[in-house]
């Protein structure tokens, strides 16, 4: 007989997730991987007293990686890619072009602009991180600006994309766990985010422009740059046809894992016949990453890397936090927590407000997008039904804490993808990440004022009662 969780027992697993990470990041500096372990072993205890079996409990935690296994494919992928766009000499190539024609002053802004758009095309945040946003960050160093400031731009950018994207994950996920359609969910999310993004690149602009950034221009930093470039690669401005090709490819909805395995291949291909590299070394780099001397160490840091090795620990995050995930849902934690929140709810404020809240509790219990979105949708949506209001308002609040707040939690997968990439800890690019702040604060402050809210009428056989962006409080 299973006994159901008090909300003492279904707390238990996230606080001592919460404590050990806290410890680990601040005092063992040994990352987030224990620290999930832990949070799985306490949550599977509970189990255990609550009377599930554990044949029941490993079979919560295969259900839930078995989630995330297209998201494996594609971070080994995209390993394959930077690796092979470096060696290929098309991330160079970005970034002498990108020292050639960028100006300090817009640096910043176009940063976040120019990776927006990337990332709306491709619909993936790691895949416009791991290129665009790879060659800004060495575009960025050569001009002189703060590392966590520009990788701040890259993932403010980079998420734009991803919410808005009708090919990103994320964004067909949403609207599909409450019962609303893509393109309803995507027009209903213009108004946070577009607003969000505007005051976002103005910020940058201001920051960027006020002395903050330790900005030196030195001509010589950057003829370094360039110089050290040429010596390695063959550069030419035909290699800029690669990213064109992967939008491209992108745009006609070809399917993620093919298109991006093709244009990683291609990269290969083109390190062989462009730069001179053999089968070999390509296989190497493919695997390992790319490692070369460019006599600039900062060119050099940035460079060498990429490989599907450099994806496995990001992997191993991603297998645990959904591991954990499937035991806090099968067992109902998630639930158990919430209802006591959902007797209080009684307006569009305190609904909207809540399901961010509930968003950010699984975020930092699991780390993983894919829990931070699915988990509230499924606990809420039938109270946003109950209540008259639109199920779109509650795919835009799961997408504005789940696909884009989740980057505030340190330990989140998405936060250290960044970090492994970039090269940049998420101490020093969170408080740059301007996008991640204002998406769920400006849904927060359209619950309570009513704006953009739309009402809904979910009783059988009714149809839509009022859908004119506005509900009274």
């Amino acid at each position: 007989m299973k006994k159901e969780l008090t909300i003492g027992m279904a707390v238990i697993p996230i606080l001592a997730l919460i404590l050990s990470a806290a410890l680990s990041i601040f005092f063992w500096k040994a990352g987030m991987h224990i620290p999930l372990i832990i949070g799985v072993v306490a949550a599977a205890v509970i189990a255990k007293i609550c009377g599930w079996s554990w044949d029941e409990i490993q079979n919560m935690m295969t259900q839930g990686v078995a989630r995330a296994l297209p998201a494996v494919f594609i971070l080994l992928i995209i390993g394959i890619i930077v690796g092979s766009w470096i060696a290929s000499g098309v991330i160079p190539t970005i970034i002498y072009y990108g020292l050639s024609i960028i100006k300090p002053d817009l640096f910043v802004p176009i940063v976040a602009l120019v990776t927006g758009i990337v990332s709306v095309t491709l619909g993936s945040s790691f895949t416009s991180i791991a290129t665009v946003g790879l060659a800004f960050m060495v575009i960025g160093e050569g001009l002189g600006f703060s590392p966590g400031l520009v990788a701040g731009a890259v993932i403010s950018g980079a998420y734009f994309g991803d919410k808005l994207s009708p090919v990103s994950d994320t964004t067909n996920i949403a609207p599909a766990m409450v019962d609303t359609d893509l393109f309803s969910h995507i027009k209903h999310m213009l108004w946070d985010t577009l607003p969000a993004f505007f005051v976002a690149i103005v910020l940058y602009w201001i920051v960027s422009n006020t002395g903050t950034s330790n900005v030196a221009t030195d001509a010589n930093v950057i003829d370094a740059i360039k110089t050290g470039l040429n010596d390695v690669f063959l550069i030419h401005p035909l290699l800029l046809l690669m990213p064109v090709l992967t939008i491209i490819l992108m745009v006609l909805r070809t399917p993620a894992i093919p298109a991006l395995m093709g244009v990683g291949i291609l990269g290969g291909l083109i390190a062989i016949f462009v730069q001179g590299s053999s089968i070999s070394s390509i296989i190497q780099v493919m695997t390992n990453g790319y490692s070369g001397e460019s006599g600039v160490a900062a060119l050099d840091s940035l460079l060498n890397g990429g490989g599907m090795m450099s994806m496995l620990g990001t992997i191993a995050l991603l297998i645990l936090a959904t591991a954990l995930g499937g035991i806090l849902e099968e067992t109902g934690s998630f639930e158990v927590l919430t209802r006591k929140m959902m007797t209080k709810v009684k307006s569009a404020g305190t609904l909207i407000s809540s399901t961010i809240f509930s968003t950010f509790v699984v975020a930092f219990a699991s780390g993983a997008q894919f829990l931070a979105i699915i988990l509230p949708a499924r606990t809420f949506v039938q109270k946003y039904k109950d209540m008259g209001i639109d199920t779109k308002n509650l795919s835009r609040c799961v997408e504005a804490a789940g696909t884009v707040g989740i980057n505030l939690v340190p330990w989140s997968v998405p936060a250290v993808f960044a970090m492994s990439i970039l090269g940049v800890s998420p101490g020093e690019f969170i408080p740059y990440a301007f996008f991640v702040f204002l998406v769920p604060l400006i849904n927060i402050l359209f619950g309570f004022t009513g704006w953009t809210i739309s009402k809904k009428n979910y009783n059988e056989d009714s149809k839509l009662s009022n859908d004119k962006g506005e509900i009274s409080l």
